[in-house]
């Protein structure tokens, strides 16, 4: 089997959840043999890859000697900031595509990527970074928003309104956090929307702008998305100057990137963090391609590869919305869109009974529907 005009690549993927299986996917489809890394759980992954290794995502050094062992051709890994720090330390050793470790650091601890954004002139909002509830130095007015400075999926996020409650949200998100740190940062007003981009040698090319639901104060949990966003095309491209700069602030210039921001009333937009990698959520792997045509997750292969990413439109676009699952009303809803539309459900995702009513972050959703 060939890969274009060579004999057949190999690709490592780090990870091995559901949020990778459409990268194994699309990397066998492209005619790629594909090595996966992850710490076994009976994950999806496991039985969808070319070859699976049994070793966590965080064991840097054990799998660059097994990707050297193997002469990969490109890393990646879609969705995850963790897994993002083993896919570019390798990438590095190996000379492989992939953004710098310097950039991997700013993308990936919101502190760093705080100051970063404050040096370059980057709206963002005003944080302190403690590492533990003794702190000093905090010029923030109430509402704050404290969170785990490496972290994501929701995980730690706290809205705190008064002085008698910060403590506890500082310790558990410090709890949450694997350096054991967090960031404590003024609260953004404003509708929250995500965008997703692909660089490639240093140029970044816009790709969608996604409108996002959460559950609000105190956690901000996902409960779904939008593509497109419904927005003017004036403060469509006031997102794209900004976002854009922001990238080249962050020094990302290979693969996918998920930014987050949040628009006020007035307009003005505030970056709240920026992945250097594909969102999750099935935002990246699904509505992108949904919502505008384009195969992002291909994208994401050809830029590990060191392959320009093609633009190429694989399907018509139209606009979709995935949603999760949260409780019985959720199913209730689910259920009533596939008696009376079952031809706009696109695919069910990632289905876990046993969550309804348990949701912490999102981690632990029940699940999630994509339609049209």
């Amino acid at each position: 089997m060939k890969f274009g005009s060579e004999i057949m690549k190999k690709i490592a993927i780090i990870g091995a959840s559901y949020f990778q299986l459409p990268l194994i996917e699309k990397a066998k489809e492209m005619g790629l043999e594909t090595h996966v890394f992850a710490w076994k759980a009976n994950d999806v992954g496991e039985e969808a890859a070319d070859f699976f290794y049994p070793i966590s995502i965080i064991e840097k050094e054990e799998i660059l000697k097994k990707c050297t062992e193997i002469g990969i051709s490109g890393i990646c890994s879609i969705a995850s900031d963790l897994a993002m720090l083993t896919v570019n330390y390798v990438a590095q050793n190996l000379g492989l595509s992939s953004n710098s470790l310097d950039c991997t650091k700013k993308s990936t601890n919101k502190h760093l990527m705080r100051k970063c954004f404050e040096e370059n002139g980057d709206p963002s909002p005003k944080s302190i970074e403690v590492k533990d509830p003794s702190y000093e130095g905090l010029d923030l007015c109430f509402p704050v928003i404290v969170k785990p400075t490496d972290r994501s999926g929701s995980r730690g996020i706290f809205k705190v309104e008064k002085q008698e409650d910060l403590k506890p949200a500082i310790l558990a998100a410090i709890s949450e956090s694997f350096e054991k740190k967090a960031l404590i940062e003024e609260f953004a007003e404003g509708q929250e929307y995500s965008v997703e981009y692909i660089s490639y040698n240093g140029e970044h090319k816009f790709l969608a702008l996604t409108l996002k639901y959460t559950t609000g104060a105190p956690h901000f949990i996902e409960t779904g998305h939008m593509e497109p966003a419904p927005i003017s095309i004036e403060m469509l491209n006031k997102i794209k100057n900004v976002v854009s700069h922001a990238l080249t602030s962050l020094a990302i210039t290979c693969g996918a990137s998920h930014s987050e921001i949040k628009i006020d009333s007035n307009g003005n937009i505030k970056i709240i963090e920026i992945g250097g990698r594909m969102g999750g959520d099935c935002i990246g792997s699904d509505l992108v391609k949904y919502s505008t045509g384009y195969d992002f997750v291909k994208m994401v292969i050809e830029c590990a590869l060191g392959l320009k990413p093609s633009f190429d439109k694989v399907l018509e676009p139209s606009p979709v919305y995935v949603k999760f699952i949260f409780n019985q009303d959720d199913i209730n809803e689910f259920n009533d869109l596939k008696t009376k539309n079952p031809e706009r459900i696109i695919r069910v995702v990632d289905w876990h009974p046993e969550n309804i009513g348990k949701t912490t972050d999102s981690s632990n959703r029940a699940g999630c529907y994509i339609y049209r």
